[in-house]
């Protein structure tokens, strides 16, 4: 039996196949990212879909397939005709902040993290999607006539491939509307966001038969850091894995019961749901990980990737030199919109290396800050697994070591989100399939940074924080800062 993943992720699409034993990538799109307007960011719908199809049709003849998607990322489209009638409005995409400040304001946290597990913040789909009913004027007409459909990326894929209007649990998990006890859609939620109930698709489970494409069967549909935790083999409670792409994205097991109370600045989310067993998460992460290389690289401070592997002396740290990677707000545990980046503690002997070593460091900083956060919560077992781009980095695996005082297991496989995707969606058609094993190097911690650096790092937080006028603060969401 031949098993196939498309990985829909926010900056490419990629298919992969197991072919004589090995994973191979066959095909692979970058798609465009629109930033009209400052804090939007939009994709086009039928662009992404144009891509899953051409990377499905590079794999050749396939039994099944699984498709992972951004998770958060959410538009309208037609139900008659198919066609999207929005943009695709990105995770990263902050347009409704001051929606879930006024919600905030009037009290409605408590209800929203209560019921969905997860606090106000533009990031999620809710807001979003109420966005889109009250500011388009073809999403408006489509409701009036009847033939809205409104969901995550996941839901308009499958329902153009299958004909069904679904979305995942684990997908539904991201948007603030489903119940994190239930996995249901939840009425309150919904009503308070302003988003009609009987408009959004069936939750169904990650794995198993979603629908048909053509001859072959669609056995799983999962958020891109889900099937990033199975693809690193996380199987059991305090298994972590932590993914630097866009931004960092942690995520650590639970359990099969939801979290509760859920902890200050974490998120009990859904990792997967195979037959009738829901295994829960908490997750938390950084809005900017990648995106700071990227930035980088185009303010021309950084030349090449290879310039980030090595660097000598005393830390940027150790020197006074510290960057706060807030480019597009703080998330966890501080969930905080308001905050900028910046660098504090340059002098006139500063140079532009030196400005990129303290932004991987302060990139590393910031997990640490993660990392505590859910220690705290379930004690990690064994390495932190992590994977992405970041981490082709030696010198920041070994300050990420240094600075969270535990091991750090550098995958040596590019995708390990696409593998987790074919994995399940071999358990979604019972397909038998030995997948080789993750390769990984170790980093041990050495030199510990102590408390007093990671104490400057946090006086820096506080000094990042408040400075747009917009967003939402920690208060909000019921975490203590200190500063």
């Amino acid at each position: 039996m031949t098993v196939a993943a498309v990985d829909q992720g926010t900056t490419s699409t990629r298919s992969m196949i197991l072919d004589r034993g090995a994973l191979r990538i066959v095909a692979a799109r970058r798609h465009r990212t629109a930033y009209p307007r400052p804090g939007w960011v939009e994709q086009n719908g039928e662009e992404l879909l144009a891509d899953i199809q051409t990377c499905l049709a590079a794999c050749g003849p396939v039994d099944a397939f699984g498709i992972d998607n951004q998770g958060e990322s959410c538009l309208a489209w037609d139900s008659r005709t198919g066609r999207p009638l929005s943009p695709v409005i990105v995770w990263q995409d902050n347009r409704t902040h001051e929606t879930t400040r006024r919600l905030a304001a009037e009290g409605a946290e408590a209800v929203v993290r209560e019921r969905s597990g997860l606090p106000l913040d533009p990031y999620f789909s809710a807001s979003k999607l109420a966005w889109l009913l009250a500011e388009n004027d073809d999403v408006r007409a489509a409701r009036r006539n009847g033939t809205l459909r409104l969901g995550t990326t996941d839901s308009f894929f499958v329902e153009r491939l299958t004909g069904r209007y679904v979305t995942d649990v684990t997908t539904a998990s991201r948007t603030s509307l489903m119940n994190i006890s239930s996995c249901r859609w939840d009425e309150e939620l919904c009503s308070l966001f302003g988003v009609p109930i009987e408009l959004l698709p069936e939750i169904v489970p990650t794995v198993g038969p979603i629908g048909e494409y053509g001859d072959a069967l669609l056995s799983c549909s999962v958020v891109d850091q889900q099937a990033a935790l199975f693809g690193h083999g996380c199987r059991s409670r305090g298994d972590m894995k932590i993914t630097f792409g866009t931004g960092a994205f942690a995520l650590v097991l639970t359990g099969s019961e939801p979290y509760s109370p859920p902890p200050a600045g974490l998120l009990p989310t859904v990792a997967w749901q195979i037959g009738n067993t829901i295994q829960r998460a908490l997750d938390g992460g950084l809005y900017d990980a990648g995106s700071v290389i990227e930035w980088l690289l185009r303010m021309n401070l950084l030349h090449d990737m290879a310039e980030l592997a090595v660097f000598e002396g005393p830390t940027a740290i150790e020197r006074g030199l510290i960057f706060v990677p807030a480019l597009s707000g703080l998330a966890c545990p501080h969930w905080d919109r308001s905050a900028a980046a910046l660098w504090i503690g340059m002098s006139p002997g500063t140079g532009r290396l030196d400005l990129c070593r303290a932004a991987l460091e302060g990139i590393a900083l910031a997990t640490a800050d993660l990392v505590d956060a859910i220690d705290g919560a379930i004690p990690l077992d064994g390495a932190v697994s992590v994977d992405g781009g970041l981490t082709r980095s030696a010198y920041f695996c070994q300050f990420l070591a240094d600075a969270i005082a535990r091991p750090v297991a550098a995958s040596s496989e590019d995708e390990l989100t696409a593998k987790g995707t074919l994995e399940l969606a071999a358990l979604g058609c019972n397909a038998e399939i030995v997948l080789p094993r993750n390769r990984t190097t170790l980093y041990r911690p050495g030199n510990s940074l102590g408390s007093a650096f990671r104490a400057r790092f946090a006086e820096a937080i506080g000094r990042s924080r408040s400075w747009t006028g917009t967003g939402n603060h920690a208060a909000t969401h019921g975490v203590t800062t200190g500063v």
